[in-house]
Order: structure tokens, then sequence, then C-alpha cells
């Protein structure tokens, strides 16, 4: 088979179309025919050398996919060859074929192509792991989702709606925000002309963010802190700020509030399972009654990888860049 291969930590021009040896399911696993996989910006950071892969992944970038199961290891039930699929990866999407955990399998839902299915598993169980099931948001809410235009905000937005939550955001662009505010975000914040502290308590009257999705780390950490609410919760997802900040210590137990820290790549297989698990049960029946749907900005040739990961970098693109196989 052929796939997307980093020849040396470096930009996009080390991405390189190889041969490489088929993989092989073993116990409780299943091989994909891949026609689909999406670009996260975990795939940039290990093409620069910064994210490796987990102890016995795939070497290759790709956390999700979409395809066909071609082949059925010992151990695996419920599936059947040829059905169509998508699925969570520790790696190995940017290739024709790549080996899957059964737990990690999800059938395409109702009313999405196999192609844009692909857009689906890593911003969903990223968003329902760490918005729903750690930080428990309820109806009623206010949820601030930093990045509010990318594949994971544009998640979180429809998500955080279709539970009954209030969904604020803050994005660069006007064009970014008009885009959110159509997927149903109701507080629009541009993080470059305004400060999103100030916005969420003017728009709350004073009360603060419930629960914040945050992907920057150490850049917004004091900030977030100051906008959460009474008993609030912030997930951090990303370090595009930093890793090492400074935190304020007596603000967080004034306000009594929480700080989560989560990466999904790395969970034990067990844990990623009971993810997916859930993910199918609360948003998968979203999805099928045409509630919640992917939102894809541009589908390329797998072998143009380099370019996507351009257009990734450049921080100009809405929901998911997709990466579609020969």
């Amino acid at each position: 088979m052929h796939a997307i291969t980093i020849s040396e930590p470096g930009g996009p021009e080390v991405l390189t179309w190889d041969e490489v040896p088929d993989p092989v399911p073993g116990e409780g696993e299943v091989l994909v025919d891949v026609v689909a996989s999406a670009v996260n910006r975990a795939d940039i950071m290990q093409r620069q050398g910064f994210y490796d892969p987990p102890p016995g992944a795939s070497p290759y970038p790709g956390l999700e996919c979409s395809g066909r199961i071609a082949a059925i290891g010992p151990g695996v039930s419920g599936w059947a060859v040829g059905d169509e699929v998508c699925a969570l990866l520790a790696g190995g999407g940017y290739g024709e074929k790549v080996v899957v955990p059964a737990g990690q399998l999800l059938p395409v839902p109702k009313g999405v192509s196999l192609v844009q299915a692909a857009a689906l598993p890593e911003v969903v169980c990223t968003v329902w792991s760490n918005v729903f099931m750690i930080a428990h948001l309820r109806p009623g809410e206010t949820l601030l989702v930093h990045g509010g235009s990318s594949g994971i905000g544009t998640m979180a937005i429809q998500l955080a709606k279709a539970i009954g939550a209030k969904v604020a955001v803050t994005a660069g662009t006007q064009e970014k925000l008009d885009y959110c505010a159509e997927l149903g975000a109701d507080i629009l914040i541009n993080y470059r002309e305004q400060d999103f502290v100030t916005e969420i308590m003017r728009a709350t009257d004073g009360a603060g963010a419930d629960v914040i999705l945050d992907n920057m780390g150490a850049k917004y950490l004091d900030r977030n802190v100051q906008a959460l609410a009474v008993n609030g919760r912030l997930a951090i997802i990303g370090l595009q700020g930093g890793a090492k900040g400074e935190l304020n210590l007596g603000m967080l137990l004034g306000k009594r509030g929480a700080i989560t820290a989560t990466s999904l790549r790395a969970r034990p297989l067990a844990e990623k399972a009971a993810i997916v698990a859930a993910v199918r049960e609360h948003v998968w029946p979203l999805i099928d009654a045409g509630h919640v749907h992917p939102v894809v900005d541009r589908e390329l040739p797998m072998t143009e990888a380099a370019e996507a990961h351009r257009v990734l970098e450049a921080s100009g693109h809405k929901g998911k860049v997709l990466l579609v196989a020969p």
C-alpha cells in the first residue's frame, strides 16, 4: 500500500506519498480500506517532530478516517467485511489501509457521505469527552469555545446547542464569526478586537462562562479563569499559546472552579472505546436526525497532504480539511 510518510521533522514539504508495508489486523482489530482522512493540529505537531505516536501505533499521521472494512482480526464481533465505517485512530489515517481497534469503530451516520464521515471521529470524541463527560455541560449553561470556526469549535457549537446550552465563541474574523452564528452561536467575540473576558461578562450579566473549551493553553490561562462563572469548569485541549502559564489559585478557589487538561491520542484503548461508545449512544442519533452535521472546508487528494497542512497552518479554513485516498 501507499501512505504519507514524514522523511524528517520539518515543514509540509517533508510529507511524501511512499510505498509502505500493508498493516495486518491483530487480536481485536480490523483492517480498513481508507476512503478519506482528516487533518488535525496533532498531525502538524507530529510532522514538526513534537508529537510522536504512542508505542505500537502506526508511524504515519492521521487520527481519524472513513472507509470500508477489508478484514477482521481474531476476537472481533459485531462488524463484517464491507461495512462502511469511520474510526478514531492513534495514527495511520493518511494511508490506503489502516488497522483499527474494534472499539474505536463507528458506523457512518445516516445522511453523511462516506468521505465526509472522516470529519467526525476526532472532533466528536474530543468535544463529547471534554465538554460533556468531564465538564458536564448542562442545558441552560453557557459554553465558551475558543476557535469557534475550527473543526472542534464547529462541532462544540452544534452539540452544545443541541442539548440546550448557550454558546459563546471567539474567532479572528467577522466571516468566521458569522459562520459560527449560522451554526447557532449566541455570543460572538472577535479576539483581535475585543477582550473575551469583558465580552463574556457583559453578555452573561457578570456571571461568566460555566464551561470553557480552550485550545490555547498558557496564553489564555489567567483570562480563562477570570471568565469562569462560579462553579465553572475549564477544559484545556490544546497548547497553541504555550505550555507554561501562571495560575491565580486564589481566583480559582473563589470561583470554586475546576481545570482539566486532556489529550485523546495516548489514552488507553479501554478509555477510547468508552468514549466512542458514548458518542455512538448520544451523538449519532443527533447526526442521524440532522441536528448535527460535519463541517468540511475542503477535500484534497491524500497525495496533496502537504498542501492540506499549509491550509490548516494558515488558519483561513472553517471546519475540517479532508484528504481523499486515491
